[in-house]
């Protein structure tokens, strides 16, 4: 649900309604309805700020950190303390953020963590207490058709049914789709595995083995366990005559799509709308699940934070492959926080 902020309410003074008033002066560009979204997932939360432009919106402001919500979910069926404050600190910035660039429609949307978690009403209840953020608790439906929206543009040319991933912290969304007359994408089928960077890693024990044969096998029991998840997906997924269109929108992707650049440090220009080999993906994800977390973490791209947790994101991505064997992926730096905006923009200008 979408929320009006304080700032399109009436000014002292004055009367919704009232007659015989002189018309407004036009708009200038300051005056223009600013729009918020904002995605706290299992691992990440992440706000996107914009304005409405001839091109769709223009970012005005962004933040995104990772808080790790879901971390220990999977064991004890609740959010831990420590990852409630993590997160919390991290929406207090957002509700800053909203206040000072005086948003007037804002959507905030919680996934699989929240969903799943016994605390999670609490939860929410607490951060709107605390920080004035109201969380819609999606269902995965939702989660992949936003996803599907913010991301379509990107999705290679080409003929046939589509295949979108979302590689989320806590589930993982897969989108069948085709391509219609006006270019954007219809949703023939979709199905959310409960398996995400932060989930799969936990249901390994979330060891941080320093031995690299250890390591390797724990990889192959995650792509089994993913491999069993989509099974019964994979088993009606059409036979392409063709290679098929895969699209990814995931740190999983944008990673690895950094890595086959040799990207130094993250570069969002460079990685968002690339198109890479799915060999080439399948290679560096073969050489990371070798490694061990201390060698992972001085790979540029990856660093501590996602050491521990690249290499489930790859099981996942190869399975996808397993299961949708195209020849190249497109990468996508955007989704779920930019098919909000385009809804609410749309939304609003129909109202209006």
């Amino acid at each position: 649900m979408a929320h009006d902020a304080a700032s399109v309410r009436p000014r002292a003074g004055q009367r919704p309604g009232s007659q015989g008033r002189k018309p407004p002066p036009p708009r200038r560009d300051s005056d223009r309805r600013t729009y918020a979204a904002l995605d706290l997932g299992t691992n990440n939360c992440r706000l996107l700020i914009a304005r409405p432009s001839p091109e769709g919106f223009t970012i005005i402001d962004a933040f995104s950190r990772i808080v790790r919500l879901g971390e220990g979910l999977a064991t004890s069926g609740r959010l831990s303390d420590a990852a409630i404050e993590r997160a919390i600190a991290a929406l207090s910035i957002c509700a800053d953020k909203l206040k000072r660039r005086h948003v007037t429609l804002v959507r905030s949307v919680a996934t699989e963590a929240c969903r799943r978690a016994d605390n999670g009403r609490d939860f929410v209840e607490r951060v709107w207490a605390e920080t004035g953020i109201r969380l819609d608790v999606i269902g995965p439906g939702e989660e992949a058709r936003l996803a599907v929206l913010g991301c379509q543009a990107l999705l290679p040319a080409g003929e046939g049914p589509a295949l979108i991933f979302d590689i989320g912290g806590g589930s993982t969304e897969l989108v069948l789709c085709e391509t219609i007359e006006d270019g954007t994408c219809r949703i023939l089928d979709w199905f959310s595995a409960p398996w995400g960077v932060v989930s799969l890693t936990e249901a390994e024990g979330g060891k941080r083995s320093d031995d690299a044969a250890q390591a390797l096998a724990a990889y192959h029991r995650m792509k089994s366990r993913v491999a069993g998840a989509f099974a019964d997906f994979a088993a009606t997924l059409p036979k392409p005559e063709i290679a098929p269109r895969l699209l990814g929108t995931s740190g999983t992707v944008t990673t690895l799509a950094s890595l086959h650049l040799g990207l130094p440090a993250y570069d969002r220009r460079a990685v968002d709308g690339l198109v890479v080999p799915a060999e080439a993906m399948r290679d560096i994800s073969t050489r990371l699940s070798g490694m061990t977390v201390a060698e992972r973490s001085t790979v540029p791209c990856i660093g501590n934070e996602r050491a521990d947790l690249v290499v489930a994101g790859c099981a996942i991505l190869e399975a996808i492959l397993d299961i949708w064997p195209a020849d190249r992926l497109g990468v996508a730096d955007r989704g779920i926080r930019e098919g909000i905006l385009r809804s609410l923009i749309a939304r609003d200008a129909h109202i209006r």
